[in-house]
């Protein structure tokens, strides 16, 4: 959720920089957009990396001896936990 709405911050704050000639006495509206473009950039990285903090794998390897022929079987086990959660 994060990552949209930086998006969307960056796509308003370049349709305020670049695209609308509007001139207002008390704002300046192409500040405002490079201020929003910054935002939203700082928003998609900080969603980026909370979304990869959340990621997290765990790995088993078991080695047993078949009683029966007496062969080493090792058995891997990865299991990678689901961002959402």
């Amino acid at each position: 959720m994060s990552i949209g709405f930086g998006i969307f911050l960056f796509a308003v704050g370049a349709i305020l920089a670049f695209a609308v000639n509007v001139s207002l006495d008390w704002i300046e509206l192409s500040t405002v957009g490079y201020i929003l473009m910054v935002a939203g950039l700082v928003t998609v990285v900080i969603g980026a990396v909370l979304m990869a903090r959340k990621r997290s794998s765990v790995t088993t390897q078991r080695t047993q001896v078949d009683p029966a022929s007496g062969d080493q079987v090792t058995r891997r086990e990865s299991v990678a936990s689901d961002p959402v959660e």
